[in-house]
């Protein structure tokens, strides 16, 4: 399985399609794996990247606490290692934070940047919400864990909804049978990449185009996170889901992979 040195971490990814490079990176405790069905959909036009972060999946995970300009710095080594001098990305919750990061730090090898559900900072709840995630890991089991997690990222529709809702089970069993679940002190580090996440001052210095993407019901990072993000990057489109919550992309896939791939072709 192929994984590459970077920035001091032996870091997994996987690939799938051909075209231009498209460098996916997912959110706090999900592996790149979790892109599949969005990357099935991409992968006709784009060469897609899923690599798994620090402290996840089949990447390593060294004690923390991480931090989004380190995070970044991983998959400036990632596309250097694989000869890529200029890609677009597209970054989920997490991943989305690591995006910008990316394009303030490597802006040449960034050409455009899909940013969903994102944020410039944390608030006082963001934290909160953070925080008790670190708790709720460490005293839950793995499945009560994600059930927590999904009651963060879904929206009411998807519960009431029988296939949205047997995906949700699916989701917990699959949680409680893991060959490899993330460490707690992962999950911790990854964390505290989110809570301290701070580039509201520097949005400005973001010169790629970029589309934010969100739920408007998302409780996890409201939309006010995306609406401040959308207004401080110069090249910015912003796009909102009615109905929608923090997985978005799963509620609204039929629209999403498609008007995402659009936009990318497009940028």
């Amino acid at each position: 399985m192929p994984h590459v040195q970077t920035n001091g971490i032996n870091m997994f990814y996987e690939e799938q399609g051909s075209g231009d490079p498209l460098l996916l990176i997912m959110g706090i405790t999900a592996p790149g794996a979790v892109w599949e069905a969005h990357a099935e959909a991409w992968q006709a036009n784009f060469r897609c990247i899923m690599g798994d972060n620090r402290g996840v999946g089949q990447s390593d995970k060294p004690e923390g606490p991480y931090s989004s300009e380190m995070m970044a710095d991983d998959y400036a080594g990632l596309l250097d290692e694989l000869g890529i001098e200029k890609a677009r990305v597209v970054g989920c919750s997490m991943g989305s934070i690591i995006a910008q990061q990316l394009a303030l730090r490597h802006p040449e090898k960034v050409q455009s940047a899909v940013l969903m559900c994102t944020w410039a900072r944390c608030d006082r709840y963001a934290k909160g919400v953070f925080e008790h995630l670190q708790n709720a890991k460490a005293r839950l089991r793995p499945e009560e864990f994600m059930k927590y997690v999904q009651l963060l990222i879904f929206t009411k529709p998807f519960w009431d909804n029988d296939d949205g809702y047997q995906a949700i089970l699916d989701g917990q069993l699959d949680a409680a049978t893991g060959a490899a679940p993330q460490p707690v002190h992962a999950m911790e580090a990854q964390a505290a990449a989110c809570t301290g996440h701070d580039v509201h001052a520097s949005l400005g210095d973001i010169k790629c185009p970029c589309l934010i993407i969100g739920g408007e019901d998302d409780i996890f990072t409201p939309r006010w996170m995306s609406e401040e993000t959308a207004a401080g990057i110069p090249q910015s489109d912003l796009h909102l889901y009615e109905g929608a919550g923090h997985a978005f992309h799963w509620e609204k896939i039929d629209d999403f992979n498609p008007r995402v791939s659009d936009w990318l072709q497009s940028h």
